[in-house]
């Protein structure tokens, strides 16, 4: 059982790596392989050794596999900006994942339209 404090230390720590990952992620990295790209959101895992990155990429299917292949590449470089910037003594190793949920959210909507036309 996770107590109050913690939770809201861990909420606030998620918000500062969402904030700094996506400044990094827009301005410093030059890969070509990374798109447009948005940090939607950001999981930190309760011993705050991982976290969860979900990414929204503007673009085709392949388009954000190609993005995510390029961040994947970087991530260690962020890491390390991450713990420079944010003053962590140990930064959380980051994993990428491509944030699908405005698509379905856009399926659900089309398909909430549809029954209300019958």
């Amino acid at each position: 059982m996770e107590r109050r404090g913690q939770k809201y230390h861990r909420e606030r720590l998620e918000e500062a790596l969402r904030e700094e990952i996506e400044t990094i992620v827009e301005g410093e990295l030059a890969d070509p392989r990374i798109g447009l790209a948005t940090v939607t959101t950001v999981e930190l895992n309760e011993d705050a050794r991982t976290a969860r990155v979900f990414v929204a990429v503007a673009g085709t299917e392949e388009e954000g596999i190609r993005s995510l292949e390029g961040l994947s590449a970087a991530a260690s470089f962020v890491r390390h900006q991450i713990a420079d910037r944010l003053h962590l003594r140990r930064a959380p190793e980051l994993f990428f994942e491509l944030d699908r949920s405005e698509k379905y959210q856009a399926r659900i909507d089309e398909l909430l339209k549809r029954t209300k036309k019958r």
